[in-house]
């Protein structure tokens, strides 16, 4: 059973909401590199200390995604029977199907600002070694084994590299209208990963 956020828990992610929603709008509005931390604490009726307390930087409102909690938590909830791709393509559908409307238009959003601001989609590819970290890590935990390990790292660079050879920052959701089909074909790559990835 989930527990219940407590009222706190639920102020931080309002404000946090809040802050995230004035800032794609005045980016939107005005531009990302014309946009100020200053501008978006003002339309968030937040300070600037508040703002850095949700967010690192600037680009972090656009860089930081809130799903890899919701990620990590559902391949944590899968059997532990379940070979690790597997909980991992379970995790990601249970996640993205999940979502309501608004979440998908405030990601396709997210993903048109990726690619109309260059820096932005240069900083999240620098993050895939995150990313690896972050797979390796849920992949270590379930089989009992260093995140160090070689087998680890070299499943959890194959399962980033497909997530990044599919979804690259600015495509995933950056049509006009919401389109599905780039996650249908994550999915499949994942089964195909699983299965040793056949060419023939």
């Amino acid at each position: 059973m989930t527990a219940t956020p407590s009222l706190r828990e639920r102020k931080k992610a309002k404000t946090r909401a809040a802050i995230r929603d004035h800032a794609m709008r005045l980016f939107e509005e005005q531009g990302y590199a014309s946009t100020t931390v200053d501008q978006i604490a003002e339309a968030a009726e937040v300070s600037p200390s508040t703002f850095f307390r949700y967010f690192p930087a600037k680009e972090d409102v656009i860089l930081i995604d809130d799903y890899d909690p919701m990620l990590l938590a559902a391949v944590r909830a899968q059997p532990p029977e379940v070979p690790p791709i597997e909980a991992i393509r379970r995790a990601m559908r249970e996640v993205f199907t999940g979502l309501t409307p608004e979440a998908w238009e405030s990601e396709r959003r997210r993903q048109k600002l990726f690619s109309e601001v260059p820096e932005l989609r240069a900083r999240a590819m620098n993050q895939m070694a995150d990313a690896i970290d972050l797979i390796a890590g849920a992949i270590a935990e379930r089989c009992g084994l260093p995140a160090g390990d070689i087998r680890v790292r070299a499943m959890s660079g194959a399962i980033a590299g497909l997530v990044l050879a599919i979804l690259p920052p600015g495509r995933m959701l950056g049509q006009a209208t919401l389109d599905y089909s780039d996650f249908d074909h994550l999915i499949e790559g994942l089964d195909l990963l699983q299965k040793g990835l056949p060419l023939g």
